[in-house]
């Protein structure tokens, strides 16, 4: 029996049935297309990176014990400053001169040879891309900034782990987006959806996360956007929660306002830290232009070499290894005296800056807080000893600093409200909150033009608030315009003039009169409501005519655009620079002709 003959009917009806591969793209197409055209499409798509971004958060939390445990020997240094590693007994405390090197190592040729764009701290990259490039961000960063982070934080540098989960969160969103192939503004909403997805997960603080994406990432607050990011943020915040638990992350102890004139040292608070907020963004990027200055060799290596003066920086001052948690939490509870207080807040502005300025990578956000409770805490005990009837407790005024320090850094009150309540679960604190933090607002805003993250995009010559000059803008309208139509003449009879139209794809002609000068135009609508009583067909053209908004031959495209729509018709003359003489013909196919250029070609 032959191989045919022995083929079943069955074999053969499942062969059929089997799918191509061309099926399965086409499929897959459709599905894309559902799920970037329809609104149901855009809210799976904000709780897929939700939870990717939960995902991304517990992964790189994970990342940063492992590498914080193999380079130090403990869980958190901070917790311990001035121990030995247990892996390293034998150079006690000066392995800290050591860890950052090796880290440097490893995440420096990574971050130079993968992703540039994972140095430093991370958000102006993201607040760039949502601004200037539709939201479009490479998805390997998502993955170098996780490792680089993860390794300058476990090795001792200075920095936050929430600028990282923002810029890897926001990597995520931009990926999805490409996959799915979503328009820009959409691309745009899921990159914010996956900041606030990360702040959420990490901070345990959805409103935050929200706040964050909406106040410092989009600018924005449409009811759409505002609805997406929220569901992004809670389903990472809920993933957050049941895996990395569901405490506060600072406890106060009871606080009230006792006297209403402490709401004047909550006031002077902000000020005090509106002022060292725009001081520490200042310093950071001193240090950094410092470091470009000394540094001659490859950028691969920068980090391992500025690695050592990170180094002996810990050697002095241990509490400076990593984020500094347990430091921070000491502080709010009172363990510390004012000198040293001063001390841990001028080591973190020098640390951190000297971290982001060796090329390491990491965010701003906690060491914003870190430094706000140091000052908010010295303000405190200071309030204690010369007001001690009116002053609260030190542990208030250092959460209250904290908030305040990160509102005059990063221009973000509304921000820095949400996650310092949420932070501490405690409503009592919000008036005296809000009273600094709007004070350190305005201070911030008086003393300098640019927060802590719009300053690294100005340096670069970038200016979010300038929107870019538009094609529309650059483009003359000469490089566009068509010859002029054959004019139709002020005495011809409208039903001749209806058979000119009817050859026009545009429904307007120019109309000249018996000296040959334009007048104006006749439209095909004119024409037709003059033609319909049925008694106008032999009226001359000339009383329907129309004078349109004038475009003159020096005009860009922007100005066309605005003459054609406020005059509803499809194509207009062109004039001399007088403005007297038609010299040619534009239309709207003209203009967006050019508009739907890619800006490269």
């Amino acid at each position: 029996m032959s191989s045919a003959a022995a083929t079943s009917p069955t074999d053969d009806s499942e062969q059929r049935r089997a799918p191509s591969p061309g099926r399965w793209r086409r499929e897959l197409a459709v599905r894309a297309a559902r799920l970037r055209g329809s609104r149901g499409g855009l809210l799976f798509l904000a709780l897929v990176v939700g939870a990717g971004t939960a995902a991304a958060a517990v992964a790189f939390r994970w990342l940063i014990q492992v590498f914080t445990l193999a380079l130090s020997g403990h869980p958190d240094y901070a917790a311990v400053p001035g121990a030995a590693n247990p892996h390293l007994p034998w150079l006690g405390r000066w392995f800290v001169v050591l860890a950052p090197v090796v880290a440097g190592l490893v995440y420096g040729p990574l971050v130079h040879r993968f992703a540039r764009e994972a140095r430093g701290h991370g958000v102006p990259e993201v607040m760039y891309a949502v601004a200037r490039t539709g939201g479009r961000i490479k998805p390997q960063v998502a993955g170098v900034k996780a490792l680089a982070s993860a390794l300058c934080i476990g090795g001792g540098g200075s920095v936050g782990r929430e600028g990282p989960i923002v810029q890897i969160g926001s990597a995520l969103g931009s990926t999805i987006g490409r996959v799915v192939r979503v328009s820009e503004p959409r691309m745009r909403v899921l990159v914010a959806c996956g900041a606030a997805g990360g702040i959420a997960a990490t901070f345990n603080a959805p409103l935050a996360g929200v706040f964050f994406a909406m106040e410092l990432i989009l600018a924005d607050f449409t009811a759409q956007s505002f609805g997406l990011v929220v569901l992004s943020a809670v389903t990472a915040s809920a993933i957050g929660r049941g895996v990395l638990g569901d405490e506060p992350f600072l406890a106060l102890p009871p606080f009230t306002v006792e006297h209403p004139s402490e709401y004047l040292l909550f006031a002077l608070l902000g000020v005090v830290a509106g002022g060292l907020g725009v001081f520490f963004t200042q310093a950071l990027y001193r240090i950094e232009d410092l470091c470009d200055a000394v540094w001659r060799g490859p950028e691969w290596a920068r980090p391992a070499v500025g690695g050592i003066l990170l180094g002996l920086l810990l050697l002095v001052l241990p509490q400076m290894y990593g984020v500094g948690y347990p430091v921070l939490g000491d502080a709010i509870d009172g363990r510390y005296a004012i000198a040293f207080l001063l001390v841990l807040l001028v080591g973190k502005i020098v640390a951190t800056s000297l971290t982001i300025g060796i090329g390491g990578s990491g965010g701003v956000f906690a060491p914003s807080l870190f430094i706000g409770a140091m000052l908010g805490a010295a303000f405190g005990a200071v309030a204690h000893v010369l007001l001690p009837g009116v002053a609260g407790p030190v542990g208030a005024y250092g959460l209250i600093g904290m908030g305040a320090v990160f509102a005059g850094a990063a221009r973000a009150p509304i921000t820095a409200v949400i996650i310092m309540f949420e932070l501490t679960s405690e409503y009592s604190i919000i008036l005296p909150l809000m009273t600094a933090i709007v004070i350190a607002t305005l201070v911030s805003h008086a003393l300098s033009g640019d927060s802590i993250y719009t300053l690294k995009l100005r340096r670069r010559g970038v200016d979010l608030e300038e929107t870019p000059p538009s094609v529309a803008s650059r483009t003359p309208v000469r490089e566009v315009m068509r010859p002029l139509p054959t004019p139709v003449e002020g005495g011809t009879p409208l039903r001749d003039v209806a058979s000119r139209l009817a050859g026009v794809s545009y429904g307007v002609l120019p109309l000249a009169g018996a000296d040959g000068r334009y007048h104006g135009i006749v439209t095909a609508r004119a024409v037709s409501e003059a033609l319909a009583d049925g008694r106008h067909d032999v009226v001359p053209a000339d009383i329907i005519t129309e004078l349109p908004e004038r475009v003159r031959v020096t005009d860009t495209l922007d100005t066309v655009l605005d003459a054609l729509n406020q005059s509803g018709v499809g194509g207009m003359p062109v004039l001399d620079e007088a403005g007297d003489q038609p010299v040619g013909w534009v239309t709207y196919r003209d203009a967006l002709a050019v508009m739907r250029t890619p800006p490269n070609t």
